[in-house]
């Protein structure tokens, strides 16, 4: 006989799990007892921070990761980076603990009444095992369902008394030694007489999505477009690379407004998206969904979001085994595909009023930091001109929140590191975003994990001033942070910090910064830029 502590370590162990990232309470105590040697308990201060970290972990090593957080009370704090986590698709098992069996139906201190339901409906599944020695099994088969398209985030609770308990080596080995796999090819007459239309259209365009990048299947979008002659396009509020922004037939990121969109695509007969919803749309500009003349097809892993899409037709399936299929069939053309736009000049003006333009930040991070840079961006009203500015060309080399919820830039490239130590990782932060998540600067400072995180300081929450000017409103309170000393801050969680005030200065702190061996905070006073939209 075994006992539930020992299987579970070795389930974890079957499905290449080494690293644990959570935040215990007295409920997690017992499974921790007597840690394994061969694990890596990463610690964070806060519940959100701690799904953060393993969402940019999961995306970059290309690994379920494992949370363990404190029964309701400490699910409830991470809820927020699990509704991220799930509009990612990241792959993540979430446990919780849970008063001993005994107290439950008392309700005692730390019980997790209707355990289940908390985390709803931010999860593919949420269970609690019926008994101690069926929670391998629970964890096995929360492992699975993480881990099939579509990837997302599963929760298991777990008692605390449960882990001592005695349960059947065998039945626990058949268990952690299952393999469920999941890669299903879409129908290949479906794809092939996409790819009669697709070679027969007079200016077809493809929209990609980050499970391109999820996929592994960067290169066989590039050998699509280019055999096609199809420009492509990133579909709106991507959180992952999914095409190569230096490529000479990327076209840019399509917006997420419905009639702006439409208009993007204008003169287009035939448009493809695939491994992205049709679309996310934010703010509501409502117009044609398509413009004049164009037909959609959709190739999703995911069903519902194929029943979901407010126009076209939808092929469900595998998006690597799509592209493939699409490669192979499509005729060769030689459509040539129109350059993407040059990016958005620097101003005049160096440094006016102390602060330096949004735009010559990122041309400086841009030719600062190295090739093959991991980018977290979390600066939302500067989203557009850095996306401008920094092409990123290389695979798995930038992360973003589909959840538009804040808080995830931080936490995720602290994860994004550890999951990929060899490669630089640069976080583009906003004054205000940096908030929401500022435990993760503890983590990285105590496990010396070196990362370059640029805030840039405008002392305000300058996309609310943006959507204050579409939404026509006015008077709005909160939306100023004056007061704020990040630098002070940071140092008080023991990283380096520096004040870049030049293009020279910021360039010169990021090279300094990437070779460094610890976290480094670089602040970078900014003019606002918010954009009168009103007439």
């Amino acid at each position: 006989m075994s006992i539930v502590r020992t299987a579970v370590f070795d389930l974890f162990r079957s499905h290449g799990v080494n690293t644990i990232f959570g935040n215990p309470g007295s409920t997690e105590l017992p499974m921790l007892n007597e840690f394994p040697a061969d694990f890596r308990y990463v610690l964070g201060l806060q519940e959100a921070v701690v799904v953060g970290m393993a969402d940019g972990y999961a995306q970059i090593s290309g690994t379920t990761a494992v949370v363990n957080l404190h029964t309701s009370a400490g699910l409830g704090n991470a809820m927020g980076a699990v509704v991220n986590a799930a509009a990612n698709r990241t792959p993540m098992v979430v446990t919780a603990g849970q008063q001993v069996r005994a107290m439950m139906t008392l309700e005692a201190l730390l019980t997790n009444n209707d355990a289940t339901t908390l985390p709803k409906p931010a999860v593919k599944w949420s269970y609690e095992p019926p008994r101690a020695q069926d929670v391998p099994a629970a964890l096995a088969r929360a492992f699975h369902i993480a881990s099939t398209p579509p990837t997302g985030p599963v929760f298991v609770s777990l008692p605390m008394d449960d882990f001592d308990a005695e349960v059947d080596e065998s039945e626990a080995l058949a268990v952690s030694t299952r393999k469920v796999l999941s890669r299903t090819a879409p129908l290949p007459g479906a794809i092939q007489d996409l790819a009669r239309r697709l070679s027969s259209a007079v200016n077809p365009v493809l929209v990609l999505g980050g499970d391109v990048s999820a996929t592994g299947s960067l290169e066989i979008a590039v050998a699509l477009s280019e055999r096609a002659g199809l420009p492509v396009w990133a579909a709106p509020l991507e959180g992952r690379l999914c095409f190569p922004q230096n490529h000479p037939h990327f076209q840019g990121f399509l917006p997420p407004a419905i009639a702006l969109l439409s208009a993007a695509l204008g003169g287009h007969d035939l448009i493809v998206v695939i491994g992205a919803p049709v679309f996310r749309y934010y703010p509501y500009l409502p117009g044609a969904y398509l413009p004049e003349g164009a037909t959609l097809t959709h190739i999703t892993s995911d069903p519902e979001e194929a029943a979901k899409a407010p126009v076209g037709d939808a092929i469900v399936g595998d998006t690597r085994a799509a592209l493939e299929m699409l490669t192979e069939h499509v005729t060769p053309s030689g459509r040539k595909v129109p350059p993407r736009g040059r990016p958005q000049p620097e101003p005049d003006f160096a440094v006016e009023n102390g602060r330096m333009s949004p735009v010559s930040v990122f041309a400086a991070l841009a030719d600062a930091a190295p090739a093959d840079t991991i980018w977290v961006n979390e600066s939302p009203s500067n989203t557009l001109m850095f996306q401008d500015r920094v092409r990123i060309g290389a695979e798995g080399a930038y992360l973003f929140t589909t959840g538009g919820g804040l808080g995830f830039g931080l936490p995720a490239a602290v994860g994004a590191k550890m999951a990929d130590p060899g490669r630089p990782v640069v976080a583009v932060m906003g004054d205000g975003s940096m908030h929401y998540a500022l435990p993760a600067m503890w983590t990285a400072a105590a496990y010396g994990v070196p990362l370059t995180i640029v805030v840039l300081t405008n002392r305000e929450y300058s996309i609310l001033k943006w959507f204050s000017q579409l939404e026509k409103v006015s008077g709005v309170p909160g939306l100023d942070l004056p007061g704020i000393g990040i630098r002070s801050i940071a140092q008080g969680y023991g990283l380096a910090t520096y004040q870049a005030d030049s293009r020279e200065e910021l360039a010169a702190a990021v090279s300094a910064a990437v070779a460094g061996r610890g976290p480094t905070l670089i602040e970078v006073p900014i003019t606002s830029t918010v954009e009168d939209l009103n007439p």
